[in-house]
């Protein structure tokens, strides 16, 4: 009985040091991530606050397709979402993000239904596209 207890104890160990050493290596960047585009401002894209609001990485970094497998378990939309999208990627950049007229895509909705539920997010273009940011 005290060997299978022990057993149990370090296979649960392993796994929790597993399960811990991937969170760690999926953490977001410290310092704001900063989108910049041709047209439009660049985008400040403060990593920590996102997180804090959608909980996981996840929810904004899709999993790979088989087309394009990731090299990496979170990688940088820009890694595979270019303007314009190289194949088998058939998403560009801008499109990661929002539609053109910015009025539906993964930031965007996101940002409008927080607001739908009270809390405040940016949802005209300057308030995220700024000119001056770097």
């Amino acid at each position: 009985m005290g060997r299978n207890n022990a057993v149990a104890i370090t296979v649960g160990l392993l796994l929790l040091m597993m399960a811990c050493g991937s969170a760690i290596c999926q953490q977001a960047p410290a310092a704001p991530v900063v989108l910049k585009g041709p047209t439009m401002g660049a985008v400040r894209f403060p990593h920590a606050a996102h997180t804090r609001v959608a909980g996981k990485c996840e929810v904004c970094h899709h999993p790979s397709n088989p087309e394009k497998p990731l090299k990496a378990p979170q990688e940088a939309c820009t890694d595979c979402h270019t303007k314009p999208p190289t194949p088998p990627v058939t998403v560009g950049l801008p499109a990661a993000f929002h539609n053109a007229a910015a009025s539906a895509g993964l930031c965007i909705t996101c940002h409008k239904t927080e607001n739908k539920e009270g809390r405040a997010a940016p949802v005209k273009c300057a308030e995220c596209h700024k000119k001056d940011s770097s």
